[in-house]
């Protein structure tokens, strides 16, 4: 049993308890400190859906040695028996770059749900509603307050960066429904639209969950039996085809385009 009580789970505080530990020793006097973002830090976290979202603040850029011990260590921990060992997503951002969102600097070393391999990656526009989230409901496992490292993002830059998201990412998937072929990807799909919308109109953030709730009681009728599914949906279960799905996605990309 972990001897961190970050959440309400011992095995995602055990994960987080060895991450937080390595990236200690290895960043050493770079290291600033480590917080929970998404689900865990906004409230809506579902030990059967969720995954475990970090950032690590530092005071410089990862050094290339530093790099490899934590690509090490992740690779190692990616390999226990753990339910989240591969269910882990975060960033390593230095200081500068996370106050404030900034495209030509925004490579940094993350890594991803579903893999072990920590690598230099180009954030998205996305990280600017990932500061966002950190900036009003960050959970620091060690360090000062999140807010503290990161600028206020304002409702308009939210609603830009949302729709900038919505035509790059999610726009091709209109001609291209490769990405839609699983039921997990569809449900996915849908409430993040939900999300989309959400933001879209009020300028704010909440989590799928209260964005699908959100959704059902002010979209039009037409898309509650998709929403409802993908609300209620659990691994294993038939979700709604691509079609509908391209459908809602086209619906929230025009919304986005005549806001």
């Amino acid at each position: 049993m972990s001897n961190f009580r970050f959440t309400p789970y011992d095995d995602v505080n055990a994960i987080l308890g060895e991450v937080l530990t390595g990236v200690q020793v290895i960043l050493g006097d770079n290291f600033v400190g480590m917080y929970l973002d998404g689900s865990l830090a906004s409230g809506d976290f579902s030990y059967e859906t969720s995954d475990i979202d970090f950032v690590v603040a530092t005071a410089r850029d990862v050094s290339a040695a530093q790099m490899a011990a934590l690509a090490e260590m992740h690779g190692r921990i990616g390999q226990t028996d753990s339910k989240w060992a591969i269910q882990v997503e975060g960033a390593y951002i230095p200081l500068p770059a996370l106050r404030r969102y900034d495209t030509h600097n925004a490579t940094h070393p993350y890594i991803d749900r579903g893999a072990s391999n920590l690598r230099w990656e180009h954030l998205d526009i996305d990280w600017v509603i990932h500061r966002y989230v950190l900036y009003n409901w960050g959970v620091a496992l060690t360090g000062p307050p999140s807010r503290s490292l990161i600028d206020p993002v304002t409702p308009d830059e939210l609603r830009q960066a949302t729709a900038d998201l919505l035509a790059y990412w999610w726009a091709p998937m209109l001609d291209d429904p490769t990405h839609l072929g699983r039921d997990g990807s569809r449900t996915y799909a849908v409430m993040t639209m939900c999300r989309a919308l959400y933001t879209l109109q009020l300028g704010d953030v909440v989590s799928k969950p209260a964005a699908g709730r959100w959704a059902l009681a002010h979209l039009d009728e037409r898309w509650a039996a998709l929403i409802e599914s993908a609300m209620g949906w659990e691994n294993g279960r038939p979700m709604s085809d691509s079609q509908e799905t391209q459908a809602f996605i086209r619906f929230t990309y025009e919304t986005s385009r005549n806001l």
